[in-house]
């Protein structure tokens, strides 16, 4: 799945610190909400992903990747695909992710949401 395709999904899960608005992950969720995806957080919001009662299409890493591989390696919810923010990755984390088939991207949803997100053509 590449950002595009990403961009087409319509619930995402962003792991990080969701509450904070000078963090990313903050940023990522509000940008998402405000182009009318639906968002969750996990780590200061809900504890992990299992707690999100609705199927979840894209995972967000935004979150330190010790962390972060941890709430993956927990997750029981099927999922299309995991976008790993810059500074989320680890060889851990990338080595656990192909071990078990799982989807993912190094990517920015920022990136995503400004280039190919639900609201893209309204300034035009």
């Amino acid at each position: 799945m590449d950002l595009p395709e990403i961009m087409n999904q319509k619930v995402f899960a962003v792991a990080g610190d969701t509450l904070n608005p000078e963090k990313y992950a903050y940023k990522i969720k509000e940008g998402l909400l405000e182009q009318g995806y639906k968002a969750f957080g996990v780590g200061k919001e809900a504890s992990d992903f299992n707690q999100i009662d609705e199927e979840i299409d894209i995972i967000d890493l935004c979150i330190n990747p010790v962390r972060g591989l941890e709430l993956v390696k927990s997750c029981k919810k099927k999922i299309k695909c995991i976008v790993i923010q810059p500074g989320a990755e680890s060889p851990e984390l990338l080595s656990w992710l192909d071990e078990n088939h799982l989807p993912y991207i190094e990517g920015c949803l920022l990136v995503g949401l400004k280039l190919y997100g639900k609201r893209k053509n309204d300034k035009n």
